[in-house]
């Protein structure tokens, strides 16, 4: 089973370094999270790979349409002699969604960015290889944000009643 950081120790050791960076820092599910400002996640990324967090275990999008801020990323980071772990969550508005790329400092966050760019459109600011690496280069559109169409609009055959809609 995993061990989470003490809230408590979880909260000031962020809030020691970057105060004001950190909009949020709670536990769910057994898990440290914390939500931190768009502008800062690269930062606070560097100093708690130097405090011991040094596996990133995945990082990936997120769009929420109607919500303030419409999307997001989430790193999970790993302290393998401890076995602890952390979720950090960061959101942006922006059109195209933009990240500063981990790959400089993890680089196995190559291809999981380059995920989140063929899914959901992020950019990733210093990626060296930023390209579709799942879906067709000719795919028109990110297929993981809600507003993708679910079938094929030229389609006359199906009948959706079929499938519930």
């Amino acid at each position: 089973m995993f061990q989470t950081i003490e809230i408590a120790d979880f909260e000031n050791l962020l809030k020691e370094k970057f105060s004001d960076k950190i909009l949020s820092a709670e536990t769910h599910y057994d898990v440290s999270v914390a939500t931190i400002e768009h502008h800062s996640i690269k930062d606070v990324i560097v100093f708690l790979k130097e405090q011991g967090f040094t596996f990133l275990t995945s990082c990936h999008g997120m769009h929420f349409p109607d919500a303030k801020e419409k999307f997001g990323m989430v790193y999970h980071l790993h302290d393998m002699p401890r076995n602890l772990r952390i979720r950090l969550k960061t959101f942006t508005n922006h059109e195209p969604p933009t990240f500063p790329s981990l790959t400089d400092i993890f680089p196995s966050a190559n291809w999981m960015e380059r995920e989140a760019y063929d899914f959901f459109g992020f950019k990733f600011t210093g990626h060296p290889d930023l390209r579709r690496i799942l879906n067709m280069d000719s795919l028109e559109g990110w297929p993981m944000r809600k507003e993708f169409p679910l079938e094929d609009q030229a389609r006359f055959d199906k009948d959706d009643k079929m499938f519930g809609r």
